[in-house]
Parts: structure tokens; sequence; C-alpha cells
């Protein structure tokens, strides 16, 4: 059995009300709010774009059945 170990998110990105996360997406902090159905990158103070979010999902998927 493998295992993969994603860089560790900041400490300063803590729970936030109304978002669900954060969640680690390649060392990036995200959260995802529920009413905008986008996910939130509060580094930048934007949503992410649907496009940039697939990428890093692949990102993450392809790290992941390399393990």
């Amino acid at each position: 059995m493998a295992c993969v170990v994603l860089p560790s998110i900041d400490k300063k990105y803590g729970s936030r009300e109304g978002l669900e996360g954060p969640f680690n997406f390649m060392g990036r902090a995200l959260y995802y709010d529920p009413k905008e159905g986008e996910y939130y990158d509060p580094s930048t103070d934007f949503y992410v774009y649907r496009d940039e979010m697939e990428i890093l999902h692949q990102q993450l998927t392809d790290l992941l059945s390399r393990a």
C-alpha cells in the first residue's frame, strides 16, 4: 500500500463561516462556497475559475494514481 503526502496548508487558514474547508489542492488552501457552487481562494480573495479547478483536480488525481 502506498501513500501520498501533500504539502501542508498554512495554519492561518481555519474554518470560515458559510464555507466548507479548507481543502488542500496541491498545497493551496481553498474553501468551497455552497451558495455560489464555487471554490474560494482566500490568498487572492477571488473565486477560482472552473477551468483552473479542473486542472487542480486532474493534477491531484494523477498524483494519487501514481501512488
